[in-house]
């Protein structure tokens, strides 16, 4: 389960650079390619922050799709399945546009 890693090291630069002032939420934005289970990592979110001063600050996931350009025919695909193949002509020599992203987006502060 990798989302408890991901989701301790999402907390850890949180109250870094919450500098211990109150947070109602923090986004993240994560590309399909990253194979992340959205339940599994509010689940560890949750689980992380309730013995810190995070407790009850929601986060906020932004699913980003994979999508690749097609060098052969110049077709722009979503893809389904992480195999790197371009969803018209289905040549494999395409250029990843999105789907690789792990970001800490933006943190929503309380004002006090």
């Amino acid at each position: 389960m990798h989302e408890l890693a991901l989701g301790q090291a999402i907390v850890d630069t949180t109250l870094r650079h919450a500098s211990g002032r109150p947070v109602d939420s923090v986004t993240v934005r994560i590309g399909h390619l990253r194979q992340v289970v959205p339940e599994s990592l509010e689940f560890s979110w949750e689980v992380l922050t309730d013995p810190t001063e995070l407790h009850g600050c929601r986060l906020v996931i932004e699913q980003v799709p994979a999508t690749v350009e097609c060098k052969m025919c110049g077709a722009v695909t979503t893809l389904d399945m992480p195999i790197l193949a371009c969803g018209t002509c289905e040549g494999p020599d395409v250029t990843l546009l999105s789907g690789e992203e792990f970001l800490l987006v933006s943190m929503d502060l309380v004002e006090v």
